[in-house]
C-alpha cells in the first residue's frame, strides 16, 4: 500500500513564544485582569515575553507556549508578591488596627467600601488590645469602662424582706416604666439577659437630714479627730488640699454608715432587706445601679467600641498592592518569579507529549527537569522575600536601632573629650 502525499499547513508549531510581547495584547489575555487597567503593568507584563523568551532560549530552540500564557504567569507574580508583602505588613498593623473601621471586597480582593490604600500607609501606635482589657478592669472597679451603668427603682412591700431583682428590671425593661413612674431608660435592653447589680441604696426624702449643726454641714473645715469635722462652727484650720480630699472621703463615706436605716444581702440578683421594711410612707422606694452585660460581639451604648472593626488579618482593609506601588526591589522578584511559573508552564505542556514517537525509536522532553526546576524556584523566591520581611519587621527594625545606638554611644565614650582653654 503507498503511503499517502501529506500536504501539512504549517510545518511549524501553532504555539510558538514570539520574541516580544505587546502591550495592547496583554489585557484580553489574562485569567482575572486585576491589573489589566494599568498600563505600567501592561508594560511590564509585555517585555516579561521578552525577558523568558531569552532566559529559556527561544533563539535555540522553540518554546513552546503563547505570549498570553507568559502575561498570565506575570499577573500571577504580581499577586503572590501583593500577597506577600500584604501578610508581612499584617504582622507589623494588627496590633495597631485592632477595632478600626473593616471593609468589604470584590472577589479579585479589591476593596468595595471602607479605607482605601491601608496596606500603603504607617500607622499610629495604638494599644487597642491593652485597652480594651484595662476598660473591663475598670468597669469591674467601678471606675470607668465602655459599659453603660444604669438606675431603677423597686418599691417595698410591708414586712417583705425577699425581691427578685432580676424580675423587677426584667419587668420595668419590658414595659418602660419604673414602679415609682420613671422611664426606663433601659426599655426594651434586658430581655432575659442577666443584670449585674453594682449598687443597692436609697434615698432620703429630705436632703438636711443628711447634715447636723446650724450650718448644715456646710462649709465647714474639720480635723478628721472629733465631731467638729462636721458641724463645729467655731474651729477654723488652714489645712492642705490633701486633708479637704480626706474630708471629702470620709463625708461620702459617714453618708452611706451612719446615715443608713437598712443593710441587705444580695444573692443571684436576689435582694433580702434586714430589718424588714417598715415605715413605708417614710422610706417607699429603694434603687439600684446596674449594668447588663452584653454578649462579646455585641455592641454596648450609643458610641462604636469597634466590635464591629477590625479582629483579625482576614478583616484588615488590605486590597492588592497597586502596581505602580511595587518598587525595582519587588519588581524583580516579580520578573523572576513570573520565569519560574512559565518553566512551569513549559514543562506541564511538554509533559503531555512526553515521550514523541519518532520512526525506529522515541525522543523525551525534559518536562520534568523543567517541573522541577520551577518549583524549586519558586519555593527559593517565596522563602527569600518572606526572610527579608521577617527581618524587617517594626520589631525588627527597633531592635536595630537600639543596636545603632548603643554601638555608636560606645564609639563616643572613646572619643576624646578636649579641654577647654580660655
Amino acid at each position: 500500500m503507498a503511503l499517502p502525499t501529506l500536504t501539512p499547513v504549517s510545518q511549524m508549531s501553532k504555539a510558538i513564544l514570539p520574541i516580544t510581547g505587546t502591550a495592547g495584547d496583554v489585557a484580553a489575555t489574562l485569567p482575572l485582569g486585576i491589573y489589566a487597567s494599568s498600563d505600567a503593568f501592561l508594560s511590564g507584563a509585555a517585555d516579561q515575553v521578552a525577558y523568558t523568551y531569552k532566559k529559556i532560549g527561544g533563539d535555540v530552540l522553540d518554546i513552546e507556549m503563547l505570549a498570553g500564557n507568559v502575561y498570565a504567569n506575570y499577573e500571577e507574580a504580581v499577586l503572590e508578591y501583593s500577597y506577600l508583602v500584604n501578610l508581612h505588613q499584617s504582622k507589623n498593623v494588627l496590633s495597631n488596627v485592632l477595632g478600626q473601621t473593616t471593609g468589604t471586597f470584590d472577589q479579585d480582593g479589591n476593596i468595595v467600601t471602607g479605607p482605601s490604600n491601608v496596606n500603603l500607609k504607617f500607622p499610629r501606635v495604638r494599644f487597642e488590645y491593652e485597652q480594651r482589657v484595662a476598660d473591663n478592669y475598670s468597669f469591674e472597679a467601678n471606675i470607668g469602662g465602655t459599659i453603660p451603668i444604669y438606675s431603677a427603682s423597686f418599691e417595698l412591700k410591708e414586712g417583705e424582706q425577699d425581691y427578685d431583682l432580676q424580675a423587677i428590671i426584667s419587668g420595668s425593661s419590658a414595659t418602660g416604666v419604673q414602679p415609682n413612674g420613671d422611664p426606663a431608660i433601659f426599655a426594651g435592653i434586658v430581655g432575659d439577659k442577666r443584670v449585674m447589680v453594682k449598687k443597692v441604696f436609697f434615698k432620703t426624702p429630705a436632703a438636711m437630714w443628711r447634715f447636723f449643726g446650724y450650718y448644715g454641714g456646710l462649709n465647714v473645715v474639720g480635723n478628721l479627730l472629733y465631731y467638729g469635722q462636721y458641724t463645729d462652727d467655731s474651729s477654723f484650720e488652714v489645712i492642705p488640699v490633701w486633708q479637704n480630699k480626706m474630708q471629702a472621703m470620709a463625708y461620702e463615706d459617714h453618708l452611706w454608715t451612719r446615715l443608713s436605716h437598712y443593710s441587705y444581702e444580695l444573692k443571684d440578683n436576689k435582694l433580702r432587706i434586714f430589718p424588714q421594711p417598715s415605715l413605708l410612707s417614710v422610706y417607699r422606694f429603694l434603687w439600684v445601679e446596674f449594668s447588663v452585660i452584653p454578649d462579646s460581639w455585641e455592641e454596648s451604648g450609643d458610641a462604636k467600641t469597634g466590635i464591629d472593626g477590625v479582629n483579625n488579618i482576614n478583616t484588615i482593609p488590605f486590597d492588592n498592592i497597586p502596581y505602580e506601588n511595587i518598587n525595582a526591589i519587588g519588581k524583580q522578584w516579580i520578573r523572576r518569579f513570573a520565569l519560574a511559573l512559565s518553566k512551569e508552564t513549559l514543562g506541564q505542556i511538554r509533559g503531555k507529549f512526553n515521550p514523541i514517537p519518532i520512526p525506529g525509536s522515541d525522543i523525551t522532553l525534559n518536562a520534568d527537569t523543567l517541573l522541577s526546576q520551577a518549583q524549586e524556584e519558586q519555593d527559593k523566591l517565596r522563602e527569600e522575600l518572606k526572610t527579608i520581611l521577617d527581618e524587617l519587621t517594626y520589631a525588627e527594625l527597633t531592635k536595630k536601632d537600639a543596636e545603632t545606638t548603643e554601638a555608636v554611644n560606645t564609639v563616643q565614650k572613646r572619643v576624646p573629650m578636649l579641654i577647654f582653654q580660655g
